[in-house]
């Protein structure tokens, strides 16, 4: 896996860690889940147009 799509599945991982702490501290918010998603299906993206 080239440097980039490491950085964002790594960026991805934090992203559900954090997403995942706040939902348990301070409830549920929607936008929040709603971004992590988009940056998953973003990160799937690159992870397969890298080249084989």
């Amino acid at each position: 896996m080239p440097g980039s799509a490491r950085t964002m599945a790594v960026c991805t991982v934090g992203g559900l860690v954090v997403a995942t702490a706040y939902t348990v501290a301070m409830g549920a918010n929607g936008w929040l889940w709603f971004s992590w998603v988009v940056l998953a299906l973003v990160t799937i993206g690159v992870v397969a147009a890298r080249p084989v």
